[in-house]
């Protein structure tokens, strides 16, 4: 069986416990590994996929940690390196009572994913490659890497998924360099992944109906715009249907749009198609009904490592 390759950012989540609290006040953190191409990677293998995550950490507890977590549920963890010289990325958030985010972001070894680490990788074990954005979009050698893998994917003719993971707190000031990026992975990406509001950004239209038409333009392949109770909404060959979710009481909705997009990689690989456009209406409703199940259950848990231990393909079948 062929498999899937992640590449983007493994990080450390400190969740602020005190609600209410501004960083600075808080005392009670909550330690979560996470990173969405972490994310997603994990979310395979809890269902039954064949994947690798390439990443850098710290050669430290926190990435030893995240080492161990990815390893315990099967992630392929041969590209995941280790480094020396520069801490594990960690990210410090406490919500606020008025719904805003306290924010620290504290960037480390993520940001130095070279090219030369991913040299080792064999494209020939690979048929899906996933780029999750979130930090890959900011400056560093990680972002070199990023767009010599996409070239490099592009010429081996593999799938690619893209998934922008747009975080306001990261790229406030620097909007319109990750829309022209954003840009230019839709265009390539075989399977695109949004949010609404992502949908809406990188388009710059004021509506999901403006920013729907926008985007049946630019992919040249299937996107689907996460509409999280109100389901998903699938855009393929100048057309767009929208597939329902599961009713569900949620608890934590971290994860889970990377547990959709782990879900819909994990069916793609089984299926071992070269060209997703040539997939049936049923085949993706198919895919997206299973991916929408796979996100709302990941809604039930707290925290989307801890949901993901609940996660299997046997969800599909229910």
């Amino acid at each position: 069986m062929m498999s899937v390759l992640c590449i983007g950012e493994a990080l450390i989540d400190m969740i602020c416990t005190d609600k209410g609290s501004t960083l600075s006040a808080g005392e009670n953190f909550l330690k979560k590994p996470g990173g969405a191409p972490t994310n997603v990677a994990a979310a395979i293998a809890a269902l039954g996929g064949e994947v690798y995550l390439s990443a850098k950490v710290g050669n430290d507890p926190f990435g030893k940690q995240l080492q161990e977590v990815m390893n315990s549920f099967g992630v392929n963890t041969q590209h995941l390196h280790l480094d020396d010289h520069h801490f594990t990325t960690f990210a410090f958030v406490s919500l606020m009572l008025d719904g805003e985010r306290d924010f620290v972001f504290n960037r480390g070894a993520d940001a130095h994913l070279s090219m030369e680490d991913i040299k080792s990788i064999d494209l020939e074990q690979q048929q899906i490659i996933h780029f999750g954005s979130a930090t890959a979009f900011l400056d560093g050698q990680l972002k070199e890497a990023y767009y010599h893998l996409l070239k490099e994917a592009k010429a081996s003719g593999k799938l690619i998924s893209f998934d922008p993971n747009y975080r306001h707190l990261l790229f406030a000031d620097k909007q319109d360099s990750f829309i022209q990026q954003s840009m230019i992975f839709l265009q390539q990406a075989d399977f695109a992944k949004l949010s609404d509001e992502e949908a809406m950004l990188i388009t710059r239209t004021p509506t999901l109906a403006k920013a729907t038409e926008r985007l049946l333009e630019i992919c040249r392949g299937v996107f689907a715009i996460t509409l999280g109770k109100e389901g998903t909404l699938l855009g393929m060959k100048g057309k767009t249907w929208n597939i329902s979710s599961i009713p569900i009481k949620p608890t934590d909705t971290t994860g889970a749009g990377d547990a959709f997009v782990g879900a819909v990689l994990y069916q793609l690989d089984q299926l071992q198609v070269k060209d997703l456009v040539q997939l049936s209406l049923d085949e993706w409703t198919k895919i997206i009904l299973n991916a929408n199940k796979a996100g709302a259950r990941t809604c039930e848990y707290m925290g989307a490592m801890e949901a993901f231990r609940h996660l299997s393909s046997a969800i599909f079948t229910n």
